[in-house]
């Protein structure tokens, strides 16, 4: 780590460096830097943990300094404005200033930029908090910028037109902010005289509004359009994009456009991306296929319809990804020979298409089908090609027949989820090859049978999900000693049996383990609390959200997954997306279970969720159950529960779904916090249990209320009696309290001589007292 001393010691050797740089070097720079560096023309101290006024002492920039980098330095505003001064005033040959992703927020450092420095050619602003509208300053006073990113602010207003009359502007960023205002008037109120040079236009993820001007294609030598997540609608024919033979991506994605193509047309660029995301492509594409360069495509969301062309398919060649879903695209896919250089992601959810999965689609790194109306699993998995695949979601689908056995030709798969189909027969072997595997969905299907031992060679698992099936006999032991890694497991709904193996508690990364309806039966072991997940509040997420990489075309491409589950939450069936990063439950009801609820159960502290209903649970609620304070929801409805509920349990604030009813529960129902506002349903079925919610009176409540209805109600000679009796006492307690109060201080109120006696007395008194203390002193 370089401390301001070490940073010292460096520029005493340093006076004829020319270039140092020193980013992401752990630098904590607290203190002035007094530092002499005469011929400094280029300095990175970028990712660095610095305050802003690391500059305010004597630290003389090189006037030849060119390139300045500062990005992610933790620099503020004001700080960094009072010493900025030296860096600029010091420095006017600098053309490139990047002081992006820190934290300046105020319209200041604009002003500062527009007093201190001309020359700029690049500028990067990005990633900070900047408030409010783009000054005007930089059409006026920056007439040599060609680079100027703004994006990943909060810039408000109009897009100004003077951008369009920066002769020397080459690229503009402005996404992700909230810009607003007609597109029209951006481009059309311009002069454009950079038409010949601009080559880069992010205006994407703000708040525009409009339709895209034909006059766009004046600026010819585009090579970047960026115009997704906004608010644009209209047509966008072939008049717009005829002129850009240098365009390499275009992204319209999340706006209501239309493109309205010719077929026969053939455009002069040969593109890389194009991504059109809830656009309107038309019925036609064709002009799509003269695009050899293709890597990227997104035509999700569409609205198309019918089958693919054959030749369609074709692209995929030399393509790295491929979107189609959400479209109501039918037919049966060709199996076509074609060579997929790239392992592409190939993504066809939530269609109509049917019959065989193609064998080419192999090929693929990524293949999403889920949605759909395949039929045949065991032609596409058996056909013997060696697969790079490594996320395979055949979910949803009619995939019908035994589940294959010839998984070893996949054996790269990380994620495979064959959820909600009608596979049948055993869990066979050879999945137990698939070692790499972190996700694995079987759920909804009609299997059969105990788990496939082989599994056990599946260290790598996160999530396990088999629920809804119709396996049988007891939970393997192996799943708690090989599968250590496990935070989800789901087993619910089949036909397992026997007692839960302790082998469970090895599971120290659980956070959601379903195991309802089964036959389990016995105990709940008691060794809870080392499941460490649950036993600690917080969640890891960089531990929980798991990212696939594959290494592509000498770089890294990312194909993430979603982990989705559903469970009963509050009574209700719900989904869940990344269950692992938002709640941590135990669901073991509707078993055969026995014995008494452990009273480890008090460890888990960041339990959210646990379900013990609908078994043969008999003792007492554990005390130390109030020490789950993360905990919404508990369930320990329909079983042989007794003794009282335990106060601990009123103090959960953030309980708000309770269920002990059909218990053998006694007692008064605690009071406090939100324990109120559960009704009659949390408690019903306990004869025993009193308090408000059931209506009931417990035990020496209400006395003064009996005495009270006796009075009003009373028997016929006897209440009138009493009545009476009450009346007169009040009475004399009044006259006495009116005699006795103008008896004592009437005189003294009202009779001067009265009055002076009082007084005199008190003071006689008050001596009196102040001698016998004095005496005892």
């Amino acid at each position: 780590m370089l401390t301001s001393s070490t940073f010292q010691l460096l520029s005493n050797f340093s006076l004829n460096l020319q270039q140092l740089y020193l980013s992401h070097n752990n630098i904590l720079l607290s203190s002035p830097l007094h530092s002499n560096l005469p011929s400094l023309v280029a300095l990175d101290l970028s990712y660095n943990n610095m305050t802003s006024f690391v500059f305010q002492g004597s630290f003389n920039f090189s006037s030849k300094l060119q390139n300045l980098y500062l990005q992610n330095c933790s620099l503020r505003d004001d700080s960094f404005l009072m010493s900025a001064f030296s860096i600029t005033n010091s420095s006017p040959s600098l053309v490139s200033l990047d002081i992006s992703s820190n934290l300046f927020k105020s319209s200041s450092i604009f002003y500062w930029l527009f007093n201190s420095t001309t020359n700029l050619r690049a500028l990067y602003l990005n990633d900070n908090v900047l408030e409010g509208p783009i000054l005007d300053g930089f059409g006026k006073v920056m007439n040599s910028l060609e680079v100027l990113d703004l994006s990943a602010n909060k810039l408000q207003g109009e897009i100004p037109s003077f951008f369009g009359n920066m002769c020397t502007l080459q690229l503009l960023h402005l996404s992700n902010n909230k810009l607003s205002g007609e597109i029209s008037n951006f481009f059309q109120n311009s002069s454009w005289c950079n038409r010949h040079v601009f080559r880069s236009l992010d205006l994407s993820d703000n708040q525009i509004t409009g339709m895209l001007p034909a006059s766009i294609g004046l600026l010819s030598e585009l090579e970047d359009v960026y115009l997704d997540g906004n608010h644009l609608e209209g047509d966008i024919t072939e008049s717009h994009l005829s002129n850009f033979s240098k365009l390499r991506y275009l992204y319209l994605s999340e706006n209501s456009l239309s493109l309205k193509i010719v077929p026969n047309w053939v455009p002069p660029f040969q593109i890389i991306k194009i991504k059109l995301r809830s656009c309107k492509l038309g019925p036609t594409f064709p002009w799509l296929q003269t695009q050899s360069w293709l890597y990227e495509l997104d035509i999700s969301d569409n609205g198309l319809n019918g089958s693919v062309p054959e030749s369609f398919w074709n692209i995929l060649q030399n393509m790295g990804m491929l979107n189609m879903s959400y479209n109501n695209l039918s037919g049966a896919m060709p199996n076509i020979s074609v060579k997929l250089l790239h392992s592409p992601s190939i993504i066809l959810n939530s269609s109509h298409f049917e019959g065989k999965i193609p064998s080419f689609l192999l090929q693929a790194l990524e293949l999403r089908l889920s949605n759909n109306k395949f039929s045949d699993l065991f032609s596409f998995i058996c056909d013997q090609i060696t697969s790079p695949m490594a996320i395979l979601d055949l979910s949803n689908n009619q995939l019908k027949g035994h589940l294959p056995d010839c998984w070893k030709s996949v054996d790269l798969l990380m994620f495979l989820d064959l959820s909600n189909n009608k596979l049948s027969g055993k869990i066979p072997v050879s999945m137990g090859s698939l070692v790499e595997l972190e996700v694995l969905v079987l759920r909804n299907n009609n299997l059969v049978g105990e788990l496939a031992s082989s599994l056990k060679k599946c260290i790598n698992l996160i999530m396990l999900d088999v629920g809804e099936n119709v396996l049988s006999g007891p939970i393997p032991p192996w799943i708690g000693e090989s599968m250590q890694k496990l935070i989800i497991l789901i087993m619910r709904e089949n036909h397992f049996s026997e007692n839960l193996p302790i082998q469970l508690c090895y599971l120290k990364h659980i956070q959601f383990m379903d195991l309802t309806r089964n036959m389990l039966s016995k105990g709940i072991p008691s060794c809870l609390q080392n499941l460490t997940a649950m036993s600690q509040k917080s969640i890891n997420r960089s531990d929980t959200r798991n990212r696939t990489y594959f290494e592509i075309y000498g770089g890294f491409y990312t194909g993430g997954y979603t982990l989705n589950i559903s469970l009963m939450w509050k009574g209700v069936e719900q989904g869940f997306e990344d269950p692992e990063l938002k709640l941590k439950s135990i669901d073991l009801s509707n078993n055969k279970l026995t014995g008494e609820i452990p009273k480890e159960i008090g460890y888990l502290v960041g339990l959210v969720s646990l379900n013990l209903s609908r078994n043969n649970l008999r003792g007492k609620i554990p005390s130390g159950i109030g020490s789950l304070s993360s905990l919404e929801s508990l369930d320990l409805s329909r079983n042989h529960i007794s003794g009282g509920i335990p106060l601990s349990l009123s103090q959960i604030d953030f309980l708000g779904k309770l269920d002990l009813s059909h218990n053998s529960l006694s007692g008064r129902i605690p009071s406090g916090r939100h324990f109120e506002t559960f009704d009659i349903s949390s408690f019903e079925g306990n004869n025993d249990l009193c308090g408000e919610q059931v209506n009931r009176s417990c035990p020496g409540d209400g006395d003064g209320d009996e005495r009270r209805e006796k009075v009003g109600e009373g028997e016929a000679m006897n209440g009138d009696e009493e009545s009476d009796w009450y009346e007169a006492l009040y009475m004399s307690m009044g006259i006495g309290y009116f005699t006795g109060f103008w008896g004592l201080l009437g005189p003294i109120l009202l009779s001067r001589s009265s009055r002076n006696a009082y007084l005199t007395f008190l003071n006689r008194f008050t001596d009196c007292i102040y001698e016998q203390c004095g005496k005892c002193c």
